[in-house]
C-alpha cells in the first residue's frame, strides 16, 4: 500500500448518510492511517421526490441509482448505503466490498411527552410512517401494548417521509402533531455516535417518550442496521482497502434475512418482516412477521421462528404450565424502596411488581418479554422495551445504545422472585430485590394431569422445583433461553431443551 492514499466516498446528503459515512471513514482511518477520505455528497431520486409514499415506490434504485452513476463514471471510489435500500438487483460493475458489523436492528417509536395523557383521555394516537410492513405490524401490537386506562388505545397512521431529523420534528404537542414516529433505532444510535447528528436530534428527543420494538412481534426490515459498502469490481486497491471492515457473521444473518424475502412474491415483500439473531441457546434465530396472500386467495398474518429445532416426537401429551395459576399464589415482601427515586426497572415477570406498589411515570421500565409487557400494560405501566424471552444478557447491548441515553447498569433495580435473586449476580445490575415468593397448593386433579403428561414447559425453576415429585420418569422437558434455562441446569436438570417462545414450543408439539 502506498504511504499516503485520497479515497472519495459517495453518500446521500442527509444528516444520517453523512454520519454512517463519516462512521466508515473514521473505522478505515484507525486501519489504515494513511487513508484520506473525502465525503462527496449527491442527492438520489429518492432525496428528490419527496411526494410520493414509500409504500407506492416500486424502484429498487430509488435511493441508490445517482451514487451508482457517480461510482461507475470514477467520480467516487465507493459509496456507503443503508444495506436495506439496495436489497435489489445491483449492476454487474459494482460489488460488495464490506458489511461491517451491524447495528441495533429494532424499531422504535418516540411518542409526544403527554402521551400519556392522551391515553387516558381516549384519544386516538397518529403514528407516522411510509412503512407498509411497520403499519401492519404496529397496529396489532400497540393496543395491546400501550397503557391501558379502560379502552383500549387506539392507534391511527399518517404517511411520514424525510431526513430523521424532519420526521422527529412532526412530533409533539402543537396542533396536528403526530402522537409518534417509528423510525430504526440503527439510524438513531449512528446520528447520536457522530457530532453534527447529535447536535441536530438532541433537542427533538429530549422530553419523547421511548418504546423500542420487540424483534418477535415487529421484525425489521431484511437488512436493517447493516451498511453495505461498494465500490468497482475491477478496483483491487479499493476493494482491500473496504475488505478489513467486513463482518462475516454480519453478512451470514442478513443474507438470512434477504434470501427469506426474495423467495416471497413481490407484491408481498414489503408487507413483511424478517430480522435474524444468533442466540447462544438456540443458534441461528430468525423471526418473521407481516401479512401474506394464502393459494386460496386468502390474507393471512403469519408470525413464526425459523431455527434449528429438534425433531417433533412421533406423540406427547403437553403441559405448558397453563395450570400453574390454579396451584400458586404469590406471597409479597415488603419492599425498601422509595418509588420515586427509581430510575430504571427490570421487572423479571409481572407478579414481581405488586398490585399497591406505584411505579413513577418517569420510571424507565424493561420486562423479559412481550407477555410481561402487555399483562403490564393493562395495569396502565409504561414499557418501553423487552428482551424477547431471550433472556436478559442478550439484551443488554441494547440497554448500552447511547441514544436511549438509560442509566447504567448499576443504577437500575430488578424485581424478581426470591429464589432468583443468585442467578442476577453477575447481570450487572445495581440492586436486584425479591418481591415476592411462590405459595404452592397442591390438588389432586393436577397432580394427575402432571403425571399423565410426557412434554413438559417451566416458566420458572419454581414450577419445576414445585412439581418434580409428580413428574414421570420419561418427562421431556423445556423452557426459554434465558434465566429459567440456567436455573434448571443449575438444579441439575440437564436434558432441558430450549426454545425461543412457549408458542413455538406448542407449534413445535403440534
Amino acid at each position: 500500500m502506498p504511504d499516503s492514499t485520497i479515497l472519495k466516498l459517495g453518500t446521500r446528503r442527509s444528516r444520517l448518510a453523512i454520519a454512517q459515512s463519516r462512521l466508515v471513514a473514521r473505522q478505515l482511518r484507525r486501519r489504515w492511517p494513511s487513508l484520506s477520505i473525502q465525503l462527496a455528497a449527491r442527492d438520489t431520486r429518492g432525496d428528490r421526490n419527496q411526494d410520493v409514499s414509500l409504500k407506492q415506490v416500486n424502484d429498487p434504485d430509488f435511493f441508490s441509482a445517482d451514487l451508482d452513476e457517480a461510482l461507475l463514471n470514477g467520480e467516487v471510489d465507493f459509496c456507503v448505503h443503508s444495506l436495506k435500500d439496495i436489497a435489489g438487483k445491483r449492476p454487474a460493475q459494482l460489488v460488495t466490498a464490506a458489511i461491517p458489523q451491524r447495528e441495533n436492528p429494532r424499531d422504535v417509536i418516540l411518542f409526544r411527552p403527554d402521551v400519556i395523557d392522551r391515553l387516558r383521555q381516549g384519544a386516538t394516537l397518529t403514528i407516522g410512517t411510509s412503512s407498509r410492513r411497520r403499519t401492519l405490524n404496529i397496529a396489532e401490537f400497540l393496543p395491546q401494548a400501550l397503557p391501558r386506562f379502560g379502552q383500549a388505545p387506539r392507534i391511527a397512521f399518517a404517511d411520514l417521509r424525510g431526513p430523521v431529523d424532519e420526521r422527529l420534528q412532526r412530533v409533539g404537542t402543537r396542533h396536528r402533531q403526530l402522537d409518534g414516529v417509528v423510525l430504526a433505532l440503527a439510524g438513531l444510535q449512528r446520528l447520536w455516535a457522530d457530532p453534527d447528528g447529535r447536535q441536530s436530534i438532541r433537542p427533538l428527543i429530549r422530553q419523547l417518550r421511548w418504546m423500542v420494538l420487540p424483534l418477535s412481534l415487529c421484525p425489521a426490515a431484511p437488512g436493517q442496521g447493516a451498511l453495505a459498502i461498494e465500490c468497482r469490481a475491477d478496483d483491487q486497491r479499493c476493494r482491500e482497502y473496504l475488505g478489513a471492515l467486513h463482518d462475516p457473521e454480519t453478512a451470514r444473518l442478513v443474507k438470512r434475512e434477504l434470501d427469506y424475502i426474495a423467495a416471497e412474491p413481490a407484491e408481498q415483500r414489503q408487507t413483511i418482516g424478517a430480522t435474524a439473531v444468533a442466540s447462544d441457546a438456540c443458534g441461528t434465530l430468525m423471526w418473521i412477521r407481516g401479512r401474506r396472500q394464502t393459494a386460496a386467495g386468502k390474507i393471512e398474518t403469519e408470525q413464526r421462528a425459523i431455527w434449528a429445532a429438534p425433531p417433533r416426537p412421533a406423540a406427547a401429551v403437553a403441559w405448558d404450565g397453563r395450570d400453574w395459576g390454579k396451584l400458586s399464589h404469590p406471597l409479597y415482601f415488603p419492599l425498601d424502596l422509595d418509588p420515586a427515586r427509581l430510575q430504571a426497572v427490570f421487572i423479571a415477570h409481572p407478579r414481581a411488581l405488586p398490585d399497591a406498589f406505584a411505579l413513577p411515570e418517569t420510571a424507565r421500565v424493561w420486562v423479559s418479554g412481550s407477555a410481561s409487557w402487555y399483562r403490564l400494560a393493562q395495569r396502565g405501566i409504561w414499557v418501553e422495551g423487552c428482551g424477547d424471552n431471550l433472556g436478559f444478557r442478550d439484551l443488554v447491548p441494547t440497554l448500552r445504545a447511547s441514544v436511549l441515553q438509560l442509566p447504567s447498569l448499576d443504577q437500575w433495580t430488578s424485581l424478581t422472585h426470591e429464589a432468583a435473586v443468585a442467578s442476577w449476580e453477575d447481570s450487572g445490575i445495581g440492586q436486584v430485590l425479591a418481591s415476592y415468593r411462590i405459595s404452592v397448593k397442591a390438588r389432586p386433579e393436577l397432580r394427575q394431569r402432571v403425571g399423565d403428561s410426557t412434554h413438559f414447559y417451566w416458566g420458572s425453576v419454581q414450577q419445576f422445583e414445585a412439581l418434580q415429585s409428580w413428574l414421570p420418569v420419561n418427562a421431556h422437558h423445556a423452557c426459554g433461553t434465558g434465566k429459567t434455562l440456567q436455573a434448571l441446569r443449575r438444579a441439575g436438570l440437564d436434558q432441558v431443551q430450549p426454545f425461543p417462545s412457549r408458542k413455538d414450543w406448542q407449534q413445535w408439539l403440534n
